[in-house]
């Protein structure tokens, strides 16, 4: 019974025993002590008595229990003290809760804030892309209005773009001209506009919004260059439908947009689309199918895949060749895209012969000092030495070094190469120099 009285105390009740043991505990020491002092007064009036020996045995019992009831105290002292600091404690651990809920509340209602003002960002960044989008449609709606209404001072020349006219037959119909060895060759634009004469020509139109797209593309605002082509491609293809050269033209400009953000997957599909539109349209053998499958072939040269390339490009080097002529500088350059992805499968002996048939239509046709002419005998080069045939390096490299020099001591009033081209091949040279050790560097 008193076993479950205890376990049904309370802490409270507890601590109150606990202080009235302690009030107890006092009390009964300084019963103690007294009864201590009379039992010590006994003892020194009765000396001699007999009765010494019992006051001096309840003196030792009581002596006794006052330090039993000494350490008794103590402990419940102890346990009061005890008492009030676990009282400190949770009154610490209450303030403390309280300031955590508080703190979380205020945590949540800053996260809602947080989240309340990205949204609205976004949402800002949005608008704003929208807008800018929606005005370069609207500037360029405004153009090709002015050509609708014939106008003809607002025509685009070679200045009129960052890249000109002749970049932007380039893009449309042939890959950029550089100089890395693992990029492919372009062509001029009034080629470009020879190559075409067959019953297609690029609309003045597209040729501007393929110099806006540029413009964008270079500046890395591609979230206005995407949606500036899907949109002009959606309105070419309500007014003109699917199946029709401008609609191939359009997709050709939008892949090479994703050839630049690295879309190859992307840009393989427009670019076959394109292909079958202009096939069906405007014939197998002509000029502008010629020029996607270039595209195309460029495209698989990018992601190494050369083996599939090449037909391709052997097909447009057909496809010019029968239009354009044997002799015609497009095929030169075809033929140097033929040469280099043919390098890149080390099928050096196809490489040299593409090459020497490149230089020798380029020299015909231009002269020997064109910058055609340094760049493909720079090219041609640079396949003897991974070959290893040093020898035929060094006289290209002194040949175009020779003639460079002589023009610039006034030798020759044509057309320089750039100094790009003269410098590479200079580099060249030097490196030769070491591979065949026989003192080109003193000459």
């Amino acid at each position: 019974m008193k076993q479950d009285m205890a376990t049904a105390m309370s802490e409270e009740q507890i601590i109150d025993n606990v202080r009235l043991c302690f009030q107890n505990l006092i009390t009964l020491q300084g019963e103690h002590k007294n009864v201590l002092e009379g039992l010590e007064t006994t003892l020194t009036a009765v000396k001699d008595d007999g009765g010494n020996h019992v006051i001096e045995e309840k003196a030792k019992y009581v002596r006794s229990g006052i330090t039993l009831l000494d350490t008794g105290v103590q402990d419940a002292q102890f346990l009061v003290e005890l008492k009030k600091y676990l009282d400190t404690l949770e009154a610490d651990k209450v303030k403390l809760k309280a300031q955590v809920r508080r703190l979380f509340q205020e945590n949540a209602w800053l996260r809602d804030e947080l989240g309340t003002t990205q949204q609205k960002l976004q949402a800002s960044e949005q608008n704003v892309v929208q807008l800018e989008t929606e005005k370069q449609q609207l500037e360029f709606m405004n153009q090709l209005k002015k050509y609708d209404t014939g106008e003809s001072g607002d025509q685009p020349t070679p200045s009129d773009s960052g890249k000109g006219a002749s970049d932007t037959a380039s893009e449309l119909g042939f890959p950029d001209d550089e100089d890395n060895a693992n990029m492919l060759s372009s062509a001029q634009a009034g080629q470009m506009a020879a190559s075409t004469n067959a019953g297609y020509e690029i609309p003045a139109r597209l040729r501007t919004l393929h110099n806006l797209v540029i413009q964008y593309a270079q500046a890395g605002r591609y979230e206005v260059a995407v949606p500036l082509c899907k949109q002009a491609l959606e309105d070419l293809e309500k007014t003109s439908g699917r199946n029709h050269p401008d609609v191939a033209t359009m997709l050709n400009i939008l892949a090479l947009v994703y050839r630049d953000q690295n879309k190859y997957k992307e840009a393989a599909v427009l670019l076959n689309d394109a292909l079958q539109i202009r096939k069906n349209t405007l014939g197998p053998e002509h000029p502008a199918v010629a020029a996607t499958l270039n595209n195309l072939a460029v495209l698989y040269g990018k992601r190494g895949r050369y083996k599939e390339a090449e037909p391709l490009c052997k097909e447009a080097l057909e496809i010019r060749e029968k239009v354009l002529g044997k002799d015609h500088p497009d095929v030169a350059k075809q033929l140097n895209n033929l040469a280099l992805l043919c390098q890149n499968q080390s099928k050096f002996d196809e490489v040299e012969k593409y090459y020497r048939r490149a230089l020798q239509i380029y020299e015909s046709k231009f002269g020997p000092d064109h910058t055609e002419v340094t760049k493909t005998k720079n090219h041609l080069a640079s396949a003897f030495l991974k070959q290893g045939k040093y020898k035929e390096a060094e006289v290209l490299y002194k040949e175009i070094l020779t003639r460079a020099h002589d023009r610039e001591m006034g030798a020759s009033t044509r057309k320089l190469e750039s100094s790009k081209d003269v410098t590479l091949c200079l580099s060249s040279y030097l490196v030769l120099g070491i591979f065949l050790n026989c003192g080109t560097f003193s000459s």
